[in-house]
């Protein structure tokens, strides 16, 4: 789904355009996009399970985010617990991490929006409307 807007969001050129890394079943994903189609922001979308992050875009990714690389696990999900990366994860170094990451799409957080320097990964409004709208 692709909405137009006038100006670029904050951290977007004007030829880019910000693309939103979804699982269409995934509630949280349809209220970001939901949110986004409020505000009338233009993005593309990505099911990241037919077409998961690989582990140089999530290195990528991590970098520009800020954050810690823990937050692009999706800790809640069926595959992160039948793995048992709770406890797996602080005996693995980041490259590992970001190879396994890249093996599943359901080992990703989602949403992940991308608009140019900006990563926001999860959909908390009120971090969205800061870096995005406000930015």
């Amino acid at each position: 789904m692709v909405c137009n807007m006038h100006l670029p969001p904050f951290g977007l050129k004007r030829s880019e355009r910000m693309q939103l890394i979804e699982y269409a079943k995934c509630s949280t994903c349809k209220k970001a996009k939901n949110w986004l189609d409020e505000k009338g922001i233009s993005y593309e979308t990505r099911p990241i399970k037919e077409e998961n992050p690989t582990a140089e875009e999530l290195k990528e990714w991590h970098r520009k985010s800020g954050l810690p690389l823990k937050r692009f696990f999706n800790t809640s999900g069926l595959l992160y617990k039948e793995q048992g990366l709770k406890d797996k994860l602080p005996n693995m170094d980041e490259e590992e991490q970001y190879r396994l990451l890249a093996t599943d799409g359901m080992l990703v957080k989602r949403p992940i929006l991308l608009a140019g320097d900006v990563i926001l990964v999860g959909f908390k409004e009120k971090e969205w409307d800061e870096k995005i709208t406000n930015g």
